[in-house]
């Protein structure tokens, strides 16, 4: 343990000679900028095209591609699709960001809509704040710090060999 010797601070008795300079807990440190981490795996373009092929039809994806849980993805295929802090949401995000009932995404048919619920930091859609929007493939939706990219499956497309119907 250092600084254990007082008669000479910063040395500890049976260090063996060596010095250590006290642990000064005054100091700051000062790291560069840490950018935002994305989840991309290939071509993003690309990746996004083969997830939506293999999507049930009427159905969405959701991948979160920053925040905490970056790279899970959620399957949008019931009527209400809940998300939210609280642990009974079908979607559940983890951070104080977000709000407990936070959004609620909504199917009726092939189309899809995201609706805010009275959260605290807003919903938003392509980086603007939506109480309710209908949404196309590849927004990006974010809720608190976790930004999500919307993927629905081309239309008419049937997930198996023959492709479109």
């Amino acid at each position: 343990m250092y600084g254990s010797d007082p008669a000479e601070p910063g040395r500890s008795a049976g260090s063996g000679g060596r010095h250590h300079p006290p642990l000064d807990s005054t100091s700051t440190m000062i790291f560069g900028a840490i950018e935002d981490t994305e989840y991309e795996s290939g071509g993003g373009g690309s990746e996004a095209s083969r997830l939506a092929e293999g999507l049930p039809p009427g159905s969405a994806l959701l991948i979160v591609r920053r925040g905490p849980n970056a790279g899970s993805r959620f399957l949008l295929d019931a009527p209400v699709t809940t998300a939210g802090r609280h642990p009974d949401s079908d979607i559940f995000l983890d951070d104080v960001t977000v709000s407990r009932r936070h959004a609620e995404f909504l199917r009726e048919g092939e189309t899809f809509a995201v609706r805010d619920v009275g959260s605290l930091n807003g919903s938003y859609v392509n980086r603007e704040r939506v109480e309710s929007v209908m949404l196309t493939s590849g927004d990006e939706v974010q809720i608190g710090k976790f930004r999500l990219t919307f993927i629905t499956a081309p239309r008419g497309y049937a997930a198996h060999p023959e492709g479109m119907r």
